[in-house]
């Protein structure tokens, strides 16, 4: 990606990233036995972690859990993290989780015994107990509506923001982008001809809600509004760039 992510002391950690990749997921890829299956609206994530799935009761997953080995992780699941709006590079992150596999109540779960979390600056392990007590992110499930419609409808709003950015990580910018929003901050995108680079902005205080998060947008835009515009930004316009 290329760019320094500047403020980005305010950020969730690596077990409650998984947990909102996982809340946010609509599908998910799972192998078992030497197969691999795409579910898509089939899984739900308890609150101790277990993944379950619906699957056909005669299909091959139901059997890898009852033919795995005993000790033996018996399946690895492997969760996107796709950016809703438009962007290049649009997969934000990914999620294994290897682990056994058993039936319970007509639905597959899998308990976790290992994560991994792979963003653009590389993998990191969380804990089988970190992940459990960790929650995902208030935000998860609203992000999409809500980065969607601030890309849509409110390309002022974006304008504004940018006077946010260091300067210098708007050089040859040619569009920028809201990529990902927690409840620590705003994470843009800054597209460039060849290049691209993500900037953080971190929010006053935690949003627990969409409300807050209303609020603390309008603090960034209130900061925004008495910054001065940023020269590169001002000279990408004047070419006709932007």
């Amino acid at each position: 990606m290329g760019d320094h992510m500047h403020g980005w002391a305010a950020a969730p950690g690596a077990a409650e990233r998984a947990r909102s990749v996982l809340a946010a997921a609509w599908s998910c890829t799972v192998t078992a036995e030497g197969t691999r299956e795409e579910l898509v609206g089939a899984h739900t994530v308890t609150d101790d972690g277990r993944v379950l799935l619906d699957v056909p009761e005669d299909g091959v997953l139901p059997a890898a859990a009852i033919c795995a080995p005993r000790g033996e992780p018996s399946a690895v699941l492997e969760f996107a993290d796709v950016a809703p709006v438009p962007v290049r590079n649009r997969v934000r992150s990914r999620v294994w989780l290897a682990g056994w596999l058993s039936v319970e109540g007509g639905r597959l779960a899998l308990r976790p015994t290992r994560v991994v979390l792979r963003r653009p600056s590389g993998a990191l392990t969380v804990g089988a107990d970190e992940f459990a007590a960790a929650a995902p992110d208030p935000l998860a499930g609203a992000e999409a509506r809500l980065l969607t419609h601030l890309a849509d409808c409110h390309a002022d709003a974006m304008d504004r923001l940018t006077r946010l950015v260091d300067p210098a990580s708007l050089q040859g910018a040619v569009r920028v982008r809201p990529l990902a929003v927690d409840r620590h901050g705003l994470t843009l995108r800054v597209e460039r001809a060849r290049t691209d680079g993500d900037v953080r902005l971190p929010f006053h205080a935690p949003a627990d809600d969409v409300s807050q998060l209303t609020e603390r947008m309008h603090v960034l835009l209130s900061q925004a509004a008495s910054a001065s515009c940023p020269r590169p930004l001002q000279r990408q316009r004047a070419d006709g760039d932007g």
